[in-house]
């Protein structure tokens, strides 16, 4: 067995990384180390518990279960660290050390997962354990034997290597396709050099285009406070800090018109292009689960959700779609009618260009609401301070930042701890708050540094979260000011870290997010977005970054009636995404001529009120399912929703304003939903939390949708 480095900042295995000492010069050295230990410690395991078996002796958990988590412990906190540097701080040379060990990353993860002896003698754990094993650890068991079996354990020796074949295939073009969408993104851009080019445009969104043509060596700018935005040049990108500004205020409809079509069209061209990925990983998913018995990959996908079945999925789905098919088709005409009534000419045709555009003009008309000019009021600080607050009122906690605690990734990157009522420090997380795109992927999520387990010394380690965002960066000496969309995304990113920090599961199979199925994981973080407007939330949240001054009664109120300003096509574009997800993994084939493109344009004709434009490609940009971890499972976002919208309309029936009530309805709710995580299936921790199974009803009164 080679011997282990600790002196390595890869191979320490335990406490926080020291991020910048990681370079892919280590990657490529250190990871093998790491595998060839690991190989060694499960061959060891192996051999113990065939003796036992050998013996007739019994299977413990301790014997068993303990070795398995320190062996997979050891390989997510080192690769963890690899696989969170390549998504924040992507550069060639840490995308090549990336590529070069992932192969065998998936080989020893299959080794693991498909070895006879530890399945055999994890089966007989589970029916020798009934009478004194609790229902955790029982569970866990079931997930573990489940997963196996979805591994392949069950396969001879020839179909095992053509298994194991495609999951390295699956691995490498999920990776391809992930660089392909982030390298396409940031290297299409517009050059703007007249004022007319940018008419419409807010200030902040110019300062961020006049920054970047700037770093692109467009034009030179001693100073960042220097008003360049006036000025220009300015360049646009596919960003959302740019793309979604330019889309929402661009007076421009020809511009409009381009910058769409580039965004629709993302990695669907050139050397970046998706379109025989997304073949290729269709196909194979389909013969992974046909190997394994299944007819297709939505049915495996299913097994180990909550939905369990795909018919289950439609019948939601399906309700959600009928509900809101009307309200998008009365949406979309009241938008062709505000455009037609204000001398657009394009009135009669409406094109997906137009949409951002007319909306955010007639939600200004309909609510006197113009959201850019509310960023003053939403400073990221202060937002975090109202945050915070509200943790405490619900969940009685504190935070304190500590950056001098922690090594980070990037100057932007903030280091906060979690204190309980007693004053104890019980968590901690990261926060890397700002849009980087050269670098860090789009989108916005929460992952693992640290899970909550019992060390070896039998101290237990702390959970600490990642937390990622992709909101406008600071500019010059303004600090960032957030949209009230970047607000409730920072509250739905910060309930995943709650779920993860404020866990009391002492098994860490179970603790936090782990062991908890993928359509439930959502329900913390989109509960989080019910209290953006909450009356006492948003009055401490919202205070001009200036003056200090609280936002106006009058501007809160315009936010929350026009919380379901076009909610129809808004749940429209969800279930859009959540049908064709569901669709491609159960009925696409690679011997029928239909293209995947094709399955998605059908789909389309009963879930859009506008049809997808010949150059929109979505697909070769739909990372969540073809480079993340929602393949055949995009549903769950809305499975989630209904979950959170009845768990937060708990709160709702005691009054938002009774605070007596409301903190000991929330200690019920981290006590269930926050601390139990993965130790229990999911309905029966909601059940635990609400007294009684969920019902739709509250998400479809929070949509307006009846």
């Amino acid at each position: 067995m080679t011997p282990r480095n600790f002196s390595s900042p890869l191979l320490k295995g335990h406490g926080l990384p020291n991020f910048k000492e990681i370079t892919p010069v280590q990657i490529k050295t250190d990871i093998p180390i790491l595998i060839d230990n690991l190989k060694s410690k499960f061959s060891h395991l192996e051999e113990n518990i065939s003796e036992l078996l050998i013996k007739e002796q019994p299977v413990t958990w301790e014997i068993i279960m303990d070795p398995l988590y320190e062996i997979g412990e050891d390989l997510r906190w080192s690769w963890g660290i690899v696989t969170h540097l390549n998504a924040v701080c992507n550069s060639q040379d840490l995308r090549d050390a990336y590529s070069s060990q992932q192969p065998e990353i998936i080989r020893l993860g299959n080794k693991l997962g498909q070895s006879q002896l530890i399945y055999k003698a994890l089966s007989e754990l589970k029916q020798n354990g009934k009478h004194n094993l609790n229902r955790t650890q029982l569970r866990i068991i079931e997930s573990e034997i489940l997963s196996m079996k979805n591994r392949g354990v069950g396969l001879n020796k020839d179909r095992k290597m053509i298994f194991n074949s495609r999951s390295e295939r699956l691995a490498e073009l999920s990776n391809q396709f992930s660089n392909n969408v982030l390298d396409a993104t940031k290297t299409w851009s517009l050059l703007l050099n007249h004022p007319k080019e940018i008419e419409g445009l807010p200030k902040r969104a110019l300062e961020t285009m006049a920054i970047a043509a700037k770093e692109a060596g467009d034009i030179h700018i001693t100073d960042k406070t220097d008003p360049s935005w006036e000025k220009g040049p300015w360049r646009v990108g596919l960003d959302m800090p740019r793309y979604i500004p330019f889309m929402t205020y661009s007076k421009s409809r020809e511009l409009r018109e381009k910058i769409y079509k580039a965004f629709v069209s993302r990695a669907s061209k050139g050397t970046l292009n998706n379109q025989e990925i997304i073949v290729e990983i269709l196909d194979l998913r389909k013969q992974q689960a046909q190997e394994l018995g299944y007819k297709n990959w939505a049915e495996i996908s299913l097994c180990n959700k909550m939905a369990r079945k795909e018919s289950a999925v439609d019948e939601l789905l399906e309700e959600l779609r009928t509900a809101a098919l009307p309200f998008a088709k009365k949406e979309i005409e009241a938008l062709k009618e505000f455009a037609r009534n204000n001398g657009s000419k394009e009135s009669s045709d409406l094109a997906p260009w137009d949409i951002s555009f007319w909306s955010e003009k007639l939600r200004e008309k309909l609510f006197d609401l113009d959201q850019e000019k509310l960023r003053p009021w939403f400073p990221l600080d202060q937002v975090l301070n109202g945050l915070f607050s509200l943790c405490t009122r619900l969940f009685d906690i504190t935070f304190e930042q500590a950056d001098k605690e922690a090594p980070t990734w990037h100057e932007d990157v903030r280091f906060f701890n979690v204190i309980d009522r007693t004053g104890n420090k019980i968590a901690s997380f990261f926060l890397d708050p700002f849009s980087r795109p050269s670098n860090k992927r789009g989108g916005a999520w929460m992952d693992e540094c640290l899970s909550r387990h019992k060390n070896k010394e039998g101290e237990i380690v702390l959970p600490v979260a990642y937390l990622v965002c992709n909101q406008t960066p600071p500019v010059g000496n303004t600090p960032s000011l957030m949209s009230f969309s970047e607000v409730e995304t920072l509250f739905h990113e910060f309930g995943h870290g709650l779920q993860h920090m404020l866990t009391t599961v002492e098994y860490p199979q179970a603790a936090g997010i782990n062991n908890v199925e993928w359509d439930a994981v959502e329900l913390p973080s989109q509960f989080m977005e019910n209290w953006c407007l909450e009356k006492k939330t948003i009055s401490e949240i919202a205070k001009h970054w200036e003056t200090k001054q609280p936002l106006p009664k009058e501007e809160i109120d315009k936010l929350r009636k026009s919380k379901t300003f076009n909610s129809g096509l808004a749940t429209l574009r969800q279930i859009h995404f959540a049908i064709t997800d569901l669709k491609l993994h159960s009925q696409w084939d690679n011997d029928d001529p239909t293209t995947p493109d094709q399955i998605r344009r059908e789909i389309a004709k009963t879930t859009s009120v506008i049809p997808p434009i010949p150059e929109d490609q979505f697909l070769c940009a739909f990372s969540h399912i073809f480079a993340g971890g929602y393949s055949a499972g995009y549903y769950s976002y809305k499975w989630a929703e209904v979950l959170s919208s009845d768990a937060f309309e708990a709160f709702e029936e005691v009054g938002l304003h009774n605070e007596q009530e409301i903190k000991f309805i929330g200690e019920r709710y981290r006590n269930s939903i926050l601390s139990l995580g993965g130790s229990l299936a999911p309905i029966d921790i909601f059940t635990k939390f609400r007294g009684r199974p969920p019902s739709t009803k509250a998400l479809i009164r929070h949509c307006g949708l009846k």
